[in-house]
């Protein structure tokens, strides 16, 4: 345990640091779960709807540098590939 009341107020920053990226990075999780995981069942629009979301929380993520912004492009570049090829599947049918 910390002594000094700098080594203290170090200790508190770190807690609450490490709980708002937590939570910062569970959401993306949660957003990123609706358009990975059943993209075979949703419509195309729903999964625009859901994607422009998870992007916009990644943004802001990486924004503040709660995830590293090289991650949230990947993130991106990965939706926008299942969205084109969903639309191709579509149009294709």
């Amino acid at each position: 345990m910390p002594h000094t009341e700098s080594a203290k107020k170090a200790l508190r920053q770190t807690e609450k640091r490490r709980l708002r990226n937590k939570a910062t990075k569970k959401a993306i999780k949660l957003a990123l779960r609706p358009v990975t995981e059943p993209a075979k069942d949703a419509s195309a629009e729903q999964l625009q709807k859901d994607s422009a979301a998870a992007i916009r929380l990644l943004d802001k993520a990486a924004s503040k540098r709660r995830i590293h912004p090289n991650k949230a492009a990947r993130k991106k570049s990965q939706i926008a590939r299942m969205l084109n090829q969903k639309k191709a599947a579509g149009a294709k049918a």
